[in-house]
Order: C-alpha cells, then structure tokens, then sequence
C-alpha cells in the first residue's frame, strides 16, 4: 500500500469532465486564473539526501535515485503536498501535479518504470487534497492539472549528430507512455490534462493522440492545456517552429489553453508570446521563468519584479491564465496574483473543448 493509498483509501472517482469545464470556463470569463510555480525549486530549499528519495520503500534499489523529483510523491508525500498547499494558498488557481517527468520513458533512467502509474494517480491525490484542504480555508475551489512533461527524448530529432535519421523514441513509444500516465491521473482525479513545455512538437502530438484515446477508452473528457517552450531568441521551439507555427500545429486539440513556459524570463518570452495571442482563438497561458539563472544557476528575479512583467502581460490583454516556472516561488505567485487583480483576461475569444460535443468533433 503506498503512503496516499494509506491517506485516502480507495481510488479517486473520475472527475465529471463537463462540470469541470463548466467552473473553469466561468473562472476564466470573470478574471485571470493563476497557476503555481516551479515544483523543483521548492524542493531543492528542503535539503532531501539521497535517503529522503528513497525512503523506506526504495532502499534496496540499485540506482541513485536524488534528484528524480517525482518519486518523492510516494517516498515524501507529506513534502509535496505541503508545497502544493503553500501554492494553493498564495494564490494559484491551477496546481500541477508532481509528475514532470513520470512516464516509463523519463523513469528508465531510475529504472522505476514500474511505479509509473502510482507516480500519477498519488500525484493527482496529493494536489487534490492540498486544494481541497485551500478551499477548506478561503471557500475558493482549485482545480488540478495532471502534468505530462515532454520526456527526455525527442521523436523528430536525432540525438547524434553522425546520423541524422536516427531517432531515440518513436511516436508510438510516446503515445503508450502518455497514455499510462494519463490512465494514471485520471485515476488521481485530475482535472486538467496540462502537455507542457513542449520543445518538439511531434512529442506533444503523441501526448494528444494518447489523450484522445484515454478519453474514449474512459468516456471521459477533460480540458486539455497546451504549452510550448520557445528554447532561445530565436524565437523557436527546439523542433523550429515559431508561436505561430506551434498554435497551428496544435489547434486541431482545441485545447483549453495554448501558452508558454520555461526556457525564458518574462520579458524575453514577450514577444512570442504577443504573436501567439494574436493567433490563436483560445485561452493563452502563459508560466515564464523567474528571469534567467545566473553563473551558479540560481534565478535571482524577485516576487516583485516578476509579477510586474506579468502584469504588463494584462495590462495588454495578452492572457487569461499566468503563473511560474522555474526559479519562482509561493512568493512569486502571490505576488503575480495581487499584481494581476482588476485587469480584464484576454478579450473576444472562443473556448473550444468545453462542451460536451468536443470528442465527436475531435
């Protein structure tokens, strides 16, 4: 019995993906919704050894497990959710679920492949309760966004420059691991399915056809989240496409939100972001970095600076939904979230994939 087993007993009924659409849509007409903000720079403050990553569950793997963030969800549930909970309470509408990187694909490298499912449905029930425990507090409801990372490989990209052709992952290869983990969540009692940081899209369309299939396998449909990662100033992904070429790639999701997260500080994800929003006839997202990490690999923007960049996002109608990634904190979001209050979300848009129409169409 894993630790949140132990906390919540039987598996999570599945959420009602229409109601669930319903309440965000109406949040999301009456103010900017908030996300939280980087799970790995809260976990780092806590000093975890390699003892704390294993636990007592783990202790006879071989492999080294610290630095495999997600498995503290099973190892050091009462961690995470107290992160989740400080985020919640900040501010964050939105709370990911601590599962990055919690596909059999990314956990070969601990050789945890088999814990895969447990990683997702714990993950969902950890944020869940910290939500459910917020909303106990201040009355607000949060909802939970299971996170689907891009893995560590990339489908359209060779990894070794001598042989062009080659490829480290196939597109079936993503889709069965993103199926798992999704299987997993939805267990977990997600409400959101969130494809993030998306550096190849080729990746990210796995994530969506594996989406789909769960969702009829299921009879369920939950909205879906998108969001890219413009890696430089280039002003592309990794796979080369620009926002624009990202948003039409996708758009036949009819995602919930398209957005952008990771890789650049506000300021620097502007620009993308700007031609994005003037594109897409959706919700834009956006979760940048707390600015760039410096020579020792901290971010060093503060709460206050951050939240003023975002809310020049705003001021400017460019957003319905903003948050952090990495470098920021609960104080980040708190302050991104004050800093927003009053400013009118992203007008004139359509929201498709809320009603209960969306899979036939799809």
């Amino acid at each position: 019995m894993s630790a949140i087993t132990a906390l919540f007993g039987e598996p999570t009924p599945a959420p009602d993906g229409s109601e669930v659409a319903r309440a965000l849509r109406q949040a999301a007409s009456e103010r900017i919704l908030i996300m939280d903000g980087a799970m790995g720079t809260e976990i780092q403050t806590l000093g975890l050894t390699e003892e704390h990553f294993r636990g007592e569950r783990f202790q006879g793997c071989e492999c080294h497990l610290q630095g495999n963030n997600d498995l503290l969800t099973l190892t050091q549930p009462a961690a995470i959710e107290d992160i989740h909970y400080r985020y919640a309470l900040a501010g964050a509408d939105i709370l990911e679920t601590n599962t990055f990187s919690s596909t059999t694909i990314a956990q070969a490298d601990y050789g945890m492949e088999d814990a895969v499912y447990e990683l997702n449905r714990d993950g969902a029930r950890l944020a869940r309760r910290a939500g459910l425990r917020a909303q106990d507090k201040d009355g607000r409801r949060r909802f939970v966004a299971g996170a689907l990372g891009p893995t560590n490989r990339t489908a359209s990209i060779s990894p070794d420059v001598n042989n062009p052709g080659y490829r480290a992952v196939s597109f079936d290869d993503l889709r069965l691991a993103y199926g798992q983990q999704l299987r997993g969540l939805i267990d977990g009692g997600t409400d959101i399915v969130l494809i993030e940081t998306i550096f190849d899209t080729l990746n990210a369309k796995a994530a969506v056809f594996a989406t789909l299939e769960v969702f009829a396998e299921r009879g369920i449909t939950l909205p879906v989240m998108i969001s890219g990662t413009i890696t430089d100033l280039s002003g592309r992904t990794l796979s080369g496409q620009t926002p624009t070429a990202f948003w039409y790639s996708l758009r036949h999701a009819r995602p919930f939100s398209i957005g952008l997260n990771c890789a650049l500080g506000a300021n620097a994800m502007r620009p993308h972001l700007s031609e994005l929003s003037g594109v897409a006839d959706t919700l834009i997202c956006a979760y940048p970095n707390a600015g760039l990490p410096n020579e020792f690999g901290a971010y060093d923007e503060s709460p206050d600076e951050m939240a003023a960049q975002i809310a020049g996002f705003a001021r400017d109608g460019l957003v319905n939904i903003v948050g952090g990634c990495c470098g920021s904190t609960p104080a980040h979001i708190k302050a991104i979230a004050e800093a927003v209050v009053g400013h009118v979300p992203r007008p004139g848009l359509q929201t498709p994939g809320l009603d209960t129409n969306t899979q036939a169409r799809l």
